[in-house]
């Protein structure tokens, strides 16, 4: 973006990673996932750490904010033991009684050296920088020292389960402090094997025979024969940590093509796109009619996400309004309405739009992968038929979120590139059988044949609402759909330019989501790693700062963290002081633009839908948005504009329907206010 604030502006300065707080850390965390291939493409990978031969899934400078966890936990235990014996060693003179004694006084004496080896993890965890991992090399001998402590750990914890087993004859006071000093024993045990897990990376010790000499020695087809069978490791671990994840979720078909869908695209991206320079101009009356459609049908695309978000909205009243409809069993005003799975929503869906129940043709909460809930409901204030699709919610529509590959759209038009992403254009494919098969829409437009037809949806929801649209309009010419806060990574360029004259699209600030795409998260990694290779703070000092940022606001550029005397130049030049993190087998180190996800052609790059209205905050409204009404500019927007992801306090927040819905209201109503305002001809011109 040109246009946007240069203190919020991602260039090449670690100042932004304050701003970025948690996004920072979920992009360092890639390396995770994808330490393994990014040798082959010429990138490098962070400093994970070696230990036992193999690398893990975590660096050295992951472990402050563990560590501290762990010895709160340890100092309080070792505090609640210290006083369980102070004060009741005086009955411990029973049967029994002595094994107990040694049990706390070995136990505490043990706390005590775990204690000092968590601080020592800790303090030289925050040692050095991101790329600079050389002050804390002494970190694998204090974690080979933290997991030996773990075997008496555990043979200790073993030895008294079974002493309180025995059935001591002590006061029971003891026998029960004791009895909970070795459930927590356990439980922490428990929480470190669990860790472990977490962090194994099983393909942590796969390039070892590689990792001096490279894969130079090899001929081309050796390479591409290991460089295969990475890829398919790395999928295959991948698909294996969803279907954890996600073991809650049924085992059909489109769960499972959904699952390996996501796991291609996370071994992709883990592994190791340009807009067009247009003009955009639109009628500023355009402009008004355009938002003031989106202020209405905004309320049935926030109707669709039904009880929650309405709860969400109206934390005091909401349940005491809608209360009575989660416990009577269905009137015979709900058999006029189709649908199932309606359960505590249908009263939420009259509060929000304000129509009746004869009002609604159809209302379905049924979820699954691949299959979104939506309603269709007869507008008579804007004479229409309109159908709402609910955005994600659950699991399930997160997976729909996830499979990204792109697929041919088959719909009746005249543009030749249709391909979409598969898995909203599944989901749009789901609404449309619904819509046709079931005879919903001809029921609907049986009673009200003059009405026009209207799709809206929120998030996944207008996704999903213009791809439906797309589907629909041969056999509906006037069909209008209004999307708000689409995913960019919806859609051919072709078809975002056929879209354009009935697809409205809304955006507030800097969502993320608007600007969501694969090929935009190869180039956010990029970035942010050309960031974190000049950034000279501690990764806990980058995340306090952020979290003071997002917390009460700021200046980033107040916390210096480029390197000093560094210019753009060297960002060119390997990282400074850590030659193991350069892939050891590259000729040549660089940043360069190629990766597997610009040229799969399982991930072209996807454009948003339609025309697009661009809502900025004017202003500031306080960091929690309670110190002064917010208010919005509302302008026409190039799709370009959306082409790169904004990191800011607000990236996520300008996501949320609630969020959008408020800044709706501010917008029509300040322009419907302002009657004396000069007239504009054009929004201007906007260069991306």
């Amino acid at each position: 973006m040109r246009r946007s604030p240069p203190s919020l502006r991602l260039r090449l300065s670690a100042d932004n990673l304050v701003a970025a707080s948690g996004g920072c850390w979920s992009v360092l965390g890639e390396r995770r996932a994808g330490s393994l291939l990014s040798a082959s493409y010429g990138t490098f990978a962070m400093p994970g750490m070696v230990l036992f031969g193999r690398r893990w899934a975590i660096a050295s400078d992951d472990l402050v904010f563990p560590g501290f966890f762990e010895l709160v936990v340890r100092v309080l235990w070792w505090i609640g033991i210290l006083t369980l014996y102070l004060m009741h060693r005086g009955k411990l003179d029973c049967a029994g009684g002595a094994l107990l004694s040694s049990y706390l006084i070995v136990l505490m004496i043990l706390l005590a050296v775990v204690i000092c080896t968590v601080s020592a993890i800790m303090c030289v965890s925050m040692r050095g920088t991101i790329c600079n991992p050389g002050p804390r090399k002494s970190m694998s001998k204090l974690l080979y020292i933290r997991l030996a402590l773990f075997f008496p750990e555990m043979v200790w914890a073993s030895l008294g389960a079974a002493w309180v087993a025995d059935g001591v004859q002590c006061d029971r006071t003891v026998v029960n402090g004791i009895i909970a000093t070795v459930v927590v024993s356990w439980i922490i045990i428990a929480a470190t094997v669990v860790s472990i897990i977490i962090v194994f990376d099983p393909l942590g010790g796969k390039m070892a025979p590689y990792s001096s000499a490279g894969p130079s020695h090899l001929d081309s087809h050796d390479s591409s024969q290991l460089l295969n069978g990475l890829k398919t490791a790395a999928t295959s671990v991948w698909e294996t940590r969803i279907k954890l994840l996600c073991c809650c979720i049924g085992k059909d078909d489109h769960t499972r093509v959904a699952f390996s869908s996501t796991a291609e695209l996370f071994s992709t991206y883990f592994s190791v796109s340009q807009g067009d320079l247009v003009w955009s101009v639109s009628s500023e009356a355009d402009l008004d009619a355009e938002l003031e459609n989106c202020h209405h049908y905004m309320q049935f695309a926030a109707a669709a996400y039904g009880w929650p978000l309405y709860i969400y909205r109206n934390p005091l009243t909401g349940l005491c309004r809608i209360g009575g409809d989660c416990c009577r069993s269905r009137t015979t005003d709900y058999d006029l309405v189709g649908g199932d799975q309606l359960n505590c929503h249908f009263g939420s869906i009259l509060h929000t739009t304000g129509l009746q129940y004869r009002d609604f043709i159809h209302v379905s909460f049924h979820d699954k992968v691949y299959e979104l809930p939506f309603l269709v409901a007869l507008d008579h204030r804007k004479e229409s038929v309109v159908v709402a699709v609910r955005g994600t919610m659950s699991l399930q529509d997160v997976l729909t979120d996830l499979s990204a590959e792109s697929e041919v759209l088959d719909v009746e038009c005249e543009v030749q590139d249709r391909l979409a992403h598969k898995g909203i254009s599944q989901a749009a494919r789901y609404v449309y059988r619904r819509l046709i098969n079931d005879g919903i829409l001809s029921q609907a437009f049986s009673i009200a044949p003059e009405y026009r037809l209207v799709i809206v949806g929120h998030s996944l929801g207008g996704g999903a609402a213009a791809l439906l649209a797309t589907m629909l309009r041969a056999a509906y010419p006037q069909v209008r759909c209004y999307a708000f806060s689409p995913p960019r990574g919806l859609w051919s360029k072709a078809l975002h330019e056929y879209s354009q004259s009935f697809i409205v699209s809304l955006v507030l600030g800097k969502d993320v989501i608007p600007r969501l795409s694969v090929t935009n998260l190869e180039d956010l990694k990029r970035r942010i790693l050309r960031v974190v290779a000049h950034c000279n703070k501690p990764k806990y000092k980058i995340l306090l700062h952020g979290l003071w940022y997002e917390l009460f606001g700021g200046n980033p550029n107040n916390f210096p963290t480029e390197l000093d005397g560094g210019d753009q130049e060297v960002l060119t030049q390997p990282l400074l002081g850590e030659q193991s993190l350069l892939t050891r087998w590259s000729p040549a180190y660089s940043f360069s633009s190629d990766s597997p996800l610009d040229s799969s052609p399982k991930y072209p790059p996807l454009y948003p839908p339609g025309r697009i209205i661009h809502l900025q905050e004017e202003g500031a409204s306080g960091r929690f948005g309670c110190c002064s009404a917010a208010h919005y500019s509302a302008k026409w927007s190039h799709e370009a504009e959306f082409s790169k992801i904004l990191i800011g306090p607000k990236m996520l927040t300008d996501h949320m329907p609630d969020i959008l819905m408020r800044a709706l209201d501010s917008v029509v109503s300040d322009r419907a206010a302002c009657v004396s305002c000069p007239a504009q001809g054009v929004s201007g011109v906007d260069v991306a």
